[in-house]
């Protein structure tokens, strides 16, 4: 079976995906604050596809570990609602980009975006520390791999 990346239509789906993302985040009242401060990396974008295309079954590219994603992530309080909207724009953002529709497939990435935002949500205490050296998820059409 072809991983979630692959049936999605590889990096350049990816790299649409994360710019779809990027911008309804951006117009989103609640979370364009986080999304719009002056210390977010230049090349934010093509990271999250890198870490996205990684995750999801794809290259190998991002340059991070998991831990260094979770602490960028860490200390910022109950962000349910944040969490909650983040994961409706990376679904809307597949229709955006015009992903596959099958249903199996939109359930897999779904599923991927919010176990994402739920283990986000068990660094929320402010000072938190992530464990380090946690290596990048991998995760499959049914659900966590690795």
């Amino acid at each position: 079976m072809t991983t979630l990346y692959e049936f999605a239509g590889g990096m350049e789906a990816f790299e649409a995906l994360a710019a779809a993302h990027h911008a309804r985040c951006l117009t989103d009242p609640e979370l364009n604050h986080p999304f719009s401060h002056p210390g977010q990396h230049p090349e934010h974008v093509h990271r999250l596809a890198a870490y996205w295309a990684h995750v999801l079954g794809g290259p190998r590219t991002y340059d991070e570990d998991h831990s260094y994603v979770l602490q960028l992530h860490a200390g910022n309080g109950d962000m349910t609602d944040l969490g909650r909207r983040f994961v409706e724009c990376f679904v809307a953002s597949m229709d955006d980009v015009g992903l596959p529709q099958d249903r199996e497939f939109r359930d897999a990435m779904r599923a991927y975006m919010q176990w994402a935002v739920d283990e986000v949500l068990l660094y929320r205490e402010p000072g938190v520390v992530v464990p380090r050296d946690r290596p990048i998820p991998r995760w499959g059409w049914s659900g966590f791999e690795a």
